[in-house]
């Protein structure tokens, strides 16, 4: 057959076993044409005489990602997926004229899960990773999986790996009951087509997981379960419903049997295909695995050159994060400091972060020691002429980078790459006392703690070279970061359109509101804290730093907030004084503080925002209304970016502000989210309060951009972007 069209192949061998491969590279994934072929093949197998059992396995070496994502794209709703798939399993995996084994290696996840689950037995190979990861994607299960799963590891097991989308690996998988047969991958092959012989001549028990009732327990063990997975789900995933389908779909199966689970868990799919979440995640996976595609870049026909040693100038929490992402990804790494005991402290940062790995269980200790003997310190720059890359790390000091990047293009080989790690300061700047190495400058932004933070913004001027871009690129995904290409303005992307984020929720407590129930309905909205927690975590002394840049850079759409100074005044700088807006005690607990009362006041007092609450526009603000004040301006500056050329495609920023400020991914992203309110809508609120404040001097905090007012009278969603030139 075609290798290259998506379906399986059927062999026989001399013994009986029909062998039937599924083949979509590179991961086999079940698109609708494998599928096809895979119950046609099966149908062949149940109606020859010669065969007498099935094997069913994946080519090359890896058995079954899922069902092709793709298809909830292109085929609509659900992808396409109805009870017939169901049937099918039922009648000739599972419960056909011939016994089937699944012959499972690499990975066996999702739909791939479930086609191994009907089959009758299953062999794995080593370290073959086995799950069902569909609540990643907001839909459930859809093949079986909340049936099977859970009469072959039992209520417990099962609702647990469907509700984290954590896999198991073999031989894990053997002990939880997922798997039969522990085989090498020489010798899968053939134990598993003896295990589908001995099945078929009566030496080894045809079992049928969908009729299984011996892992379930008793309803009363189930019940209680189940009930806890709703409470945790309730907690952990507020607002999300489709982890509360798949809880229904398992009960009505353990309540109702398989054969009646199944039709509910078809029922459950679709009302989880549905859901916005769905389509919010699916653009995530999608735009996620996008951000390496550049115009400009990645289209130009240049391959990326090796990266062997890196330099970090800065040992400090920043530069010790960033080194230690490095050397985790194999890379020789130089951290230099200004003397050996700042050297030495940046040092003892990396080995803390790793060694604290191998403390949880996540790394083992050969492995860290390894990344550690790479990692190396310097005062000096004797060893920078062997370096690929460097990465400046230091104080946000436009005198201090501009010698630094002076000192560099005089030490550094003229293919290194110069990066800076500056969040504030203008790429172009930093450079401009060395013209003649501005093509190999470029802004390399990691979010704290460096080695935790998904995020790499890589900020490009106008004199960056494409190859030193791409370059940066494939660094950035090296050390498992998602790399977003972004241009060089105040703030870059993130910080750019989220400076209203906090300045919008100081306006609402200068007009009256609670800093603590804004919080509090952010956090219910999705994102990982409110502002106020956020500016404690940060620092109000950082706030402070931050927002009189965007002041300087945009004074007509800022509110310059008084109660960010006044905090700064009083020494109550978050986390690292023990107070700002809350009060920190042992662990860094925050806690609302009664005396932020006088400060609240006294900010108030100076606004001039007395009264505005009374007005019959903010009377009533419920939490809609509050998270629209905050996050609508968020999303006209988003706009803005867009517009400006900031970002390559308006997806980039989608993934840019899911992977730094914890936008919540079951929405899509900021701009995912907006287009699902649509412009129209926006662009009208924005109008309203835009007015609202014009006495205030405020009308242009609220003001629609260009882009979102010709969105709104046009009827364009956010998405489609802007088709003029960008500055990237």
């Amino acid at each position: 057959m075609n290798n290259s069209v998506p379906g399986t192949s059927l062999e026989v061998d001399s013994s009986g076993v029909g062998v039937i491969t599924l083949r979509n590279p590179p991961v086999n994934a079940l698109h609708p044409k494998v599928l096809q072929s895979l119950f046609e093949n099966l149908m062949k197998c149940h109606a020859r005489d010669d065969v007498k059992a099935i094997v069913v396995t994946g080519d090359q070496g890896k058995f079954c990602a899922g069902f092709d994502i793709n298809q909830f794209v292109e085929g609509g709703e659900g992808g396409g997926i109805d009870g017939r798939i169901n049937d099918a399993f039922v009648n000739l995996l599972e419960n056909g004229a011939k016994p089937s084994v699944a012959a499972i290696q690499g990975l066996a996840l999702g739909g791939g899960c479930e086609v191994a689950l009907a089959c009758n037995a299953r062999v794995a190979t080593t370290g073959t990773s086995i799950g069902l990861p569909e609540l990643q994607l907001g839909i459930i299960p859809g093949f079986g999986g909340t049936q099977r799963l859970p009469r072959v590891v039992g209520v417990a097991k099962a609702t647990e790996m469907m509700l984290t989308s954590v896999p198991v690996r073999v031989p894990a998988a053997k002990d939880a009951g997922l798997v039969d047969v522990v085989a090498e991958p020489r010798d899968l092959m053939r134990a598993a087509k003896q295990l589908a012989l001995d099945i078929a001549e009566g030496r080894h028990a045809r079992v049928m997981s969908l009729f299984r009732t011996d892992r379930v327990g008793t309803y009363e063990e189930a019940m209680a379960v189940l009930d806890f997975a709703r409470a945790q789900s309730a907690k952990k995933a507020r607002g999300l419903q489709h982890p509360l389908l798949c809880i229904d779909a398992i009960q009505y199966g353990i309540e109702h049997g398989g054969l009646e689970g199944l039709k509910k868990e078809s029922e459950c799919f679709d009302a989880a295909a549905a859901l916005d979440t769905h389509k919010a995640l699916v653009h995530i996976f999608f735009a996620q695995r996008s951000t390496k595609k550049v115009q400009g870049i990645t289209d130009q026909g240049l391959k990326a050159r090796p990266i062997r040693k890196i330099a970090v100038l800065g040992g400090g929490l920043m530069g010790s994060g960033i080194a230690t992402a490095c050397v985790l990804s194999g890379y020789q790494v130089l951290i230099k400091e200004i003397n050996e005991k700042f050297m030495q402290s940046g040092l003892d940062r990396v080995k803390s972060n790793i060694m604290s790995r191998v403390k949880k269980g996540k790394m083992k200790e050969a492995v860290a020691q390894k990344a550690l003997s790479l990692l190396h310190g310097t005062t000096s720059y004797d060893e920078f002429s062997s370096v690929d890359m460097v990465i400046e790390a230091v104080i946000e000091d436009i005198g201090l980078k501009q010698k630094i990047f002076q000192d560099l293009v005089s030490v550094c080989p003229p293919h290194a790459i110069l990066s800076t790690n500056t969040s504030t300061i203008d790429i172009e700047l930093i450079g401009s006392k060395v013209p003649q190495a501005q093509d190999r400058i470029v802004g390399a932004h990691f979010f704290s703690p460096a080695h935790v933070m998904p995020l790499l913004e890589i900020v490009r001027t106008p004199k960056s070279a494409a190859q030193v871009v791409l370059d940066t690129i494939e660094f950035g995904s090296k050390i498992k970061k998602t790399p977003v290409v972004v241009g060089n303005c105040t703030g870059f992307a993130v910080n750019r359109v989220f400076f209203p984020y906090t300045q919008a929720a100081c306006l609402l407590v200068d007009m009256g509101l609670d800093p603590y129930m804004i919080d509090k309905v952010i956090a219910g909205f999705g994102m990982p804290m409110g502002p106020f927690r956020l500016s404690d975590l940060v620092g109000a002394d950082i706030g402070l730093h931050v927002g009189k840049n965007f002041l300087d850079s945009f004074p007509d759409r800022c509110y310059p907030a008084r109660i960010i100074m006044i905090l700064n005044e009083k020494k109550r700088l978050g986390e690292k004084t023990g107070s700002g807006f809350y009060a920190f005690g042992p662990g860094r607990k925050a806690s609302p503080d009664p005396a932020l009362g006088d400060i609240l006041q006294e900010s108030r007092s100076a606004s001039g925002m007395d009264g505005l609450l009374s007005s019959p526009l903010f009377s009533k603000m419920g939490p809609k209304d509050i998270i629209e004040f905050i996050m609508l301006p968020v999303v006209n500056e988003g706009c803005r970016v867009i517009a400006e050329g900031i970002v390559d495609k308006p997806a980039d920023l989608d993934i840019a502000t899911v992977m730094s400020m914890g936008f919540p991914a079951p929405r899509g992203g900021l701009i995912f989210w907006a287009d699902l309110l649509g412009a129209k809508y926006i662009n009208d609120r924005l109008e309203q309060w835009s007015n609202a404040f014009a006495s205030k001097g405020l009308a242009g905090f609220f003001k629609p951009c260009d882009y979102l007012k010709a969105a709104a009278a046009s009827g364009r969603k956010l998405q489609q972007g802007k088709a003029s030139s960008s500055k990237l």
